[in-house]
């Protein structure tokens, strides 16, 4: 009579406990490969991407098999908030947790923001911060003006060929056939179209009094007149250790007898090559620009406010006033 209760109450808890184990067996399937034979491929996080719409991607592309699991097993893991932005990768033969091991230890490329008005030298010194490149070896390799400023994602053994030449091909992309056809029909080339908006970034901040000083710069070149930029003046004095800083602060008279072909108050025309790497809203400044103007002089004051003249006087008129 024993044996026949042990043999029930046996059955019983086989019975009851057989769906435990069944939904603890297609949990772990659920969280399983999806194929055990994948190979690593790159998935790449976007900059503000949500974890829910990476999870949907996840499982898009095949990763895993429950997107529920997967925010659920994230959860569990205390590292939800823990997923950067960056290259990773992921394999379809890595179960959910491998995923998530990998997604939250780190990417392996780095975001590296290149800023628009920054010459060859300022980001080399930003690439060495980042991937340890000899700011020589970038600096031989890049092209003032055609490094296009922006946020990049590099592999951490990118070497500064590579850096150079995604930078080059991100210009050749914006600078596009429509901007220099613009460019050409105010009687620039394409370069030169480069050389001006390299100044107008450093002479000018928004988008209106860029295309006010690109055009007060074009037609200072249309009637011969010497651009007179204090940027590029700055460019040809160089690193200044005292500022630690390329750009020089404060122009002083001195200066401007440097003998250099980019200082723009010894001589006329266009410096020979770009002072720093522009940005699209420059390049679109230039293309932009109305030689017609009526104003020949520009100034900016201390508060970042911008007058406009017509004559020295009334430009010497806007300094003393707006000092």
């Amino acid at each position: 009579m024993k044996n026949n209760s042990w043999k029930k109450i046996l059955a019983w808890i086989i019975i009851l406990a057989a769906p435990f184990f069944i939904a603890k067996s297609y949990w772990n399937f659920l969280k399983s490969p999806t194929d055990e034979k994948g190979q690593s491929v790159a998935f790449v996080v976007k900059r503000g991407e949500s974890v829910a719409n990476i999870i949907q991607r996840l499982k898009e592309e095949n990763f895993i098999r429950s997107e529920w699991i997967f925010k659920f097993e994230l959860k569990q893991s205390g590292k939800d908030g823990e997923i950067a932005a960056g290259d990773y990768k992921l394999s379809t033969s890595m179960s959910t947790d491998e995923i998530i091991k990998n997604l939250t230890s780190g990417s392996i490329d780095r975001w590296v923001t290149l800023i628009e008005g920054w010459r060859v030298e300022e980001v080399a010194e930003a690439l060495n911060s980042k991937f340890e490149i000899r700011n020589s070896k970038f600096i031989a390799m890049a092209k003032e003006g055609y490094m296009f400023p922006d946020t990049y994602l590099f592999n951490p053994d990118a070497t500064a060929e590579t850096i150079a030449q995604t930078m080059r091909a991100n210009f050749d992309k914006k600078y596009n056939t429509d901007l220099v056809r613009k460019i050409n029909a105010l009687g620039l080339t394409a370069d030169e179209g480069v050389i001006l908006a390299s100044i107008v970034e450093r002479e000018a901040r928004s988008d209106e009094v860029r295309r006010m000083v690109a055009s007060i710069l074009l037609k200072r070149l249309n009637i011969g007149m010497g651009l007179n930029a204090d940027a590029t003046l700055q460019y040809a004095l160089g690193y200044q250790k005292d500022e630690k800083s390329w750009w020089k602060r404060h122009i002083t008279a001195g200066d401007k007898k440097v003998d250099s072909p980019y200082n723009t108050y010894l001589y006329r025309g266009l410096p020979p090559k770009p002072i720093c790497n522009p940005s699209l809203s420059s390049l679109k400044a230039v293309s932009e620009a109305d030689p017609a103007t009526p104003y020949l002089y520009y100034y900016h004051d201390s508060k970042g406010n911008s007058y406009y003249a017509k004559t020295l006087d009334e430009h010497n008129q806007n300094v003393a006033n707006h000092p």
